[in-house]
């Protein structure tokens, strides 16, 4: 009994003794440079290369023409109110041009701006004068 319980245990350190001895994977190995012309070698590609795309530039504004843009306080033929957008404090009033003010008639007929309206105001900076009103009016009641 004695030596079988023996084997046993030599057969088990000898087994264990191989485990840490083993031979690497196959593809673990470094690969060999190719011999022949038509061996060929996989290339990795970059995939993660940016693709630029053209950024959208905003048309120029004739000189001395400004934007504003903002919430509509009151609206009527000859001059707008309006609250600035990026200042809740800031209030600007603006006198129509003849071409903005004939604009605004026909807005004023359909219902016209409305308190809340958002509205852009293209003007002139050196007389405060509205060239030209861009948004939506509010439904008529």
């Amino acid at each position: 009994m004695k030596i079988y319980l023996q084997r046993g245990i030599l057969l088990a350190a000898a087994s264990v003794a191989l485990s840490f001895c083993t031979f690497p994977a196959a593809a673990q190995l470094p690969v060999p440079l190719p011999t022949t012309p038509q061996t060929l070698i996989p290339i990795a590609v970059d995939t993660a290369a940016p693709i630029v795309i053209n950024a959208i530039k905003p048309k120029p504004l004739p000189a001395g023409i400004v934007k504003f843009e903002g919430t509509v306080m009151n609206a009527n033929t000859t001059q707008i109110t309006v609250r600035s957008k990026a200042n809740e404090m800031a209030l600007q009033t603006f006198a129509l041009s003849q071409p903005a003010s004939a604009k605004m008639q026909q807005i004023i007929d359909k219902g016209g701006y409305q308190y809340g309206d958002k509205v852009t105001v293209l003007y002139n900076t050196s007389n405060l004068v509205a060239v030209k009103v861009k948004g939506k009016p509010s439904r008529a009641l």
